[in-house]
């Protein structure tokens, strides 16, 4: 296997590459060496079991399997009985495998509701089947269809403006830097940074909405319109001007002026839900073998907290495609459609508007050719997905209740987009390339390397999420760009350039858009409509390096004080049990022939041993590692809670603070070591040996600067 090998080379290296000591070949008469080859040998051990961890955290993990082949179109056409016969052949198998617990479907076409399915169970202990009419799921960020679908109805009648200043609705008081619009809002290019605390919760206490907005709001770090980075706060804030401009709780609002017009009865936007509704709900799992989460409470209403039916979903995408139930319309036909066309141009966007562009809510998510817009949503357990062909008056809906083994979730419905498409809505072909084979080989250079996501933080302590988990990008075939994580899904994928700097993945839909600043490097990749990434540059890709190296050094430090006192201590042992033996029984007296015994010449005061000179930075710089090393593991699993939708208390996050100043106090006895280690001539192996820790403090301490680990803000 793969990692014996490795583990075995490890070995080897770490063993073979330790420096030949002149004394190697016999024991040595010096006071002191047989103690420094112990330590020597003990470091080289603890050097080979880190080599072998970190060989194991970072062997190659099997990835996720490889799309499927494309579908069979149907011949049957866009009907009942065919979709329900590909859903039939398709999902069971699929949920069980995955470990889901239970999937819902609609399907629309023509102003019909061509099917609602449910599959699996909504409770796995009680064995209760998902009923398409009944059975509510979570449907995540697909909730910011009905938030923007509220805007735009007062976008429709006047209310509000979208190139207006959302300030001039609201009394928040957000004093940004750039002013924001709905449009910057809807588009997700207001420029704000991520926010994961509060997001998704438990309880039974409803959200406060203008709260969640005014407490901590994330910082902007782009210029709006020009940087698509999501945004739940964005979104959760045009929500806010709905409530603030209709006088109504959001909630409120959107039941009465989108649901009940749309014939949505069995949905809702309130947490937790009305009693009604309550004992409907799918329960959300991990796993189909792990036990049901708490009813998730999200943060901020707008942008993810509705519950629907498959049968209500159906109803919403009649009514965004003109085909309402009641025959009410929701939106004027004018403004449906102007939500559903690409909302900014080049004169922000700059040459990102080749490529896929967001309209007012709506993501672009075209395939086979043809026009289609949709969005995606996830909470801890529920993924779902909803997309429009407009042009062909055809919609699809789909939730999961459970993430699934590995993740399954995410690749089912990958999948089930994907063979609807492939099934109902076949490729014409892909475009051919327009750009000589020269200029392919150039870009997709200069193209190569590592990126970051605009969806990040950039202002707090979870900046260390981007240079943790970064998108790479290499070349294959010579000309074209492989991105081993996959942009906007789990797979990996390869992009071919078939307009300069816009480039199709190769068997799939969709595209990247490449700007560049005026020396022609790499400045900004879009995808996705609404996501882009920027390029990860060597400085912020070595933090990460620098504070794990660094601290890895430190905790050999750590670990080898312990063990160099077991060292001294048999030393010691040693030297007492072998001292008494060697002493001769003859007195003085008797040796000099006389009777009286010698009196000894005075001695003069010994100089002070370098040893002791050298005890007190020793101690400091132990007490520094210590402090750096379980600042390291604390700021570890605060970003594991955070990272993971968990309240991490702030006392927690202040201690990884306190203990990480404590590691630049380190950092000052350690170079009060080196030169007192150096003045006291306590040897090379010595003073090597502290110059190496120092540059391990120097490691820690630059990259927690450099990462905010000490930024008095710790907002998240």
């Amino acid at each position: 296997m793969p990692t014996s090998s490795a583990t075995s080379s490890a070995t080897s290296s770490a063993t073979s590459s330790a420096p030949s000591s002149p004394t190697s070949s016999a024991p040595s008469s010096r006071p002191g060496s047989r103690r420094r080859r112990t330590v020597r040998r003990t470091a080289l051990a603890l050097v080979g079991a880190a080599a072998l961890a970190t060989l194991g955290a970072c062997a190659a993990a099997p990835g996720p399997p490889g799309p499927p082949p494309p579908q069979p179109a149907s011949t049957a056409g866009l009907t009942r009985e065919d979709v329900d016969a590909w859903l039939d052949g398709t999902v069971p198998e699929a949920l069980e495998e995955g470990r889901i617990a239970g999937a819902t479907v609609a399907v629309v076409h023509d102003g019909e509701v061509v099917t609602t399915r449910g599959f699996g169970v909504a409770d796995v202990a009680a064995g209760t089947p998902v009923d398409p009419e009944r059975t509510l799921f979570r449907v995540g960020s697909v909730s910011k269809m009905l938030t923007a679908t509220a805007v735009m109805q007062l976008v429709a009648a006047g209310d509000v403006d979208l190139d207006t200043d959302v300030e001039q609705y609201t009394d928040l008081d957000l004093d940004l830097p750039h002013p924001v619009t709905l449009r910057h809002l809807l588009t997700h290019t207001a420029g704000f940074e991520e926010r994961v605390a509060g997001l998704i919760g438990s309880g039974d206490t409803p959200p406060d909405l203008r709260r969640s907005l005014v407490e901590a709001p994330p910082a902007q770090v782009y210029e709006p319109g020009t940087v698509p980075a999501y945004s739940n706060y964005g979104n959760a804030l045009a929500g806010y001007v709905v409530e603030a401009v209709s006088g109504q709780p959001f909630a409120e609002y959107v039941a009465e002026h989108v649901l009940a017009p749309a014939g949505m009865t069995s949905s809702s936007f309130e947490q937790p839900l009305p009693g009604d509704l309550a004992d409907d709900v799918a329960l959300g799992y991990p796993t189909t073998g792990d036990a049901p989460l708490p009813f998730e409470m999200v943060g901020q209403p707008p942008a993810g907290a509705f519950s629907a039916t498959a049968t209500d979903m159906a109803r919403f995408m009649l009514a965004h495609l003109g085909r309402p139930v009641g025959g009410t319309d929701v939106l004027p036909a004018a403004t449906r459609d102007l939500m559903q066309r690409p909302a900014l141009d080049e004169t922000t966007l700059g040459a990102l508007a080749q490529g896929e562009r967001m309209g007012l809510g709506w993501f672009d998510e075209s395939r086979h050719g043809h026009r289609v817009v949709g969005h995606g949503g996830d909470t801890n357990a529920f993924h779902s997905h909803l997309q429009l062909w407009p042009d062909d008056g055809t919609g699809l809906y789909l939730s999961l209740s459970s993430t699934g083994t590995d993740g399954a979730a995410y690749l089912l419905r990958d999948d089930l987009l994907a063979g609807f498409a492939d099934r109902y809505f076949p490729a014409d072909g892909t475009p051919a390339s327009t750009v000589d084979d020269a200029t392919r080989a150039a870009h997709a250079q200069a193209l190569a390397g590592s990126y970051e996501s605009t969806r990040g933080f950039r202002s707090t302590f979870l900046t260390v999420a981007g240079p943790l988990q970064p998108i790479t990008a290499d070349v294959v075939d010579g000309d074209r760009v492989r991105f081993g994580s996959g942009v906007g899904t789990l797979r990996p994928t390869v992009y071919e350039e078939v307009e300069p700097w816009v480039y199709q993945q190769v068997d799939g839909d969709r595209r990247l858009v490449v700007r560049t600043d005026d020396a022609g490097r790499v400045e900004l990749l879009g995808h996705d409509s609404a996501m882009s990434l920027v390029p990860l540059t060597p400085w912020r890709a070595a933090t990460v390096p620098l504070l794990l190296g660094g601290a890895a050094v430190l905790l050999l430090t750590v670990l080898a004080w312990p063990v160099g006192a077991v060292v001294r201590r048999v030393r010691a042992r040693r030297a007492a049990s072998t001292g008494g033996a060697s002493t001769g029984g003859a007195s003085t007296g008797a040796a000099t022939g006389t009777g009286s015994p010698a009196v000894p010449a005075p001695a003069p005061a010994p100089a002070p041993a370098p040893e002791s000179r050298v005890r007190l930075p020793r101690l400091l710089t132990r007490l520094g590692a210590v402090a750096a090393v379980l600042a390291v593991a604390l700021w570890a699993y605060v970003l594991v809670g955070v990272l993971g939708l968990q309240d991490v208390p702030t006392l927690l996050i202040r201690g990884a603070q306190a203990l990480t100043v404590l590691a630049t106090a380190g950092l000052v006895a350690a170079v009060w070591r080196v030169v007192t280690e150096a003045r006291a001539r306590t040897g090379w192996w010595r003073v090597g040996a502290a110059a190496v820790v120092l540059a391990a403090f120097v490691a820690v301490n630059v990259a927690s600067n450099a990462l905010n680990l000490v930024s008095p803000d710790i907002t998240y």
